[in-house]
C-alpha cells in the first residue's frame, strides 16, 4: 500500500451497510481527484474504504462520503500527513529486527484504530508491527508496536486516549517482556 499521487494525507469512511458503503465509494471518488487505497468490505458485513491524495482532495472526498454515508457512518478521519510506518504495517510487512516491550490498542473500528496508529508513532520512538483491520475478529480492529517499554507506554496511552475520546477504545495494554510465543503471532 502506498500513495501513488502527490499528497500523503490519507482519509477512511466506515460504513455499517455494504451496499451503502459501495455508493460511498463511488460518491468519494467523483468528488474529487484521489485514489483507492482500501475498498472493501470486512467484518460485520460493514464496508470501507481509504483514500490517498492531497489535502484538500482527501478533505473533500471525505466530507462528500461521509453526508452521502448518513445514519450507516460508523467513523471516518482525515489524517493530512500520515506517518509512514502506517502503510507497511496495515499491508502486514512492516520488518521488526528486535521485539522489546509489546503495546496493543483495541477499537471498535477501522478508522479509530488507524487514527490511533497515526498518533501513536508520531507520539514516541516506536515501531508499528501489524495493524489488523476488522476481518474475523467482529468488526474491530487492533494494532501491535514494539520499542522501549517507556516509549511504547507513551505511544499506547496517545493512542488510546484519541479513540477513547471517541467511544471507541475497547482495551490498551503494555507487555513490557512478551513472551517470543506470543511475539511471533505478531511478526
Amino acid at each position: 500500500m502506498e500513495l501513488k499521487k502527490k499528497g500523503n494525507a490519507v482519509g477512511l469512511i466506515e460504513t455499517s451497510s455494504i451496499a451503502r458503503g459501495i455508493y460511498v465509494a463511488d460518491e468519494v471518488m467523483k468528488a474529487a481527484d484521489v485514489e483507492i487505497i482500501v475498498n472493501r468490505t470486512i467484518c460485520p458485513g460493514k464496508y470501507m474504504i481509504l483514500i490517498g491524495g492531497s489535502v484538500s482532495a482527501v478533505t473533500a472526498s471525505i466530507n462528500a462520503g461521509v453526508i452521502a454515508a448518513a445514519h450507516t457512518c460508523v467513523d471516518h478521519f482525515i489524517i493530512a500527513n500520515v506517518h509512514p510506518d502506517v502503510f507497511p504495517a496495515v499491508s502486514g510487512v512492516a520488518h521488526i529486527p528486535e521485539v522489546k516491550a509489546l503495546g496493543v490498542i483495541e477499537g471498535f473500528s477501522v478508522a479509530s484504530i488507524i487514527k490511533a496508529a497515526d498518533i501513536a508513532v508520531k507520539s514516541a520512538d516506536v515501531q508499528l508491527m501489524n495493524i489488523h483491520l476488522a476481518m474475523a475478529i467482529g468488526g474491530k480492529a487492533f494494532l501491535t508496536l514494539t520499542g522501549d517499554v517507556a516509549a511504547v507506554s507513551a505511544a499506547v496511552e496517545a493512542g488510546a486516549k484519541v479513540i477513547g475520546d471517541k467511544g471507541m477504545l475497547v482495551e490498551s495494554v503494555v507487555i513490557p517482556s512478551p513472551t517470543k510465543d506470543i511475539v511471533s503471532e505478531f511478526i
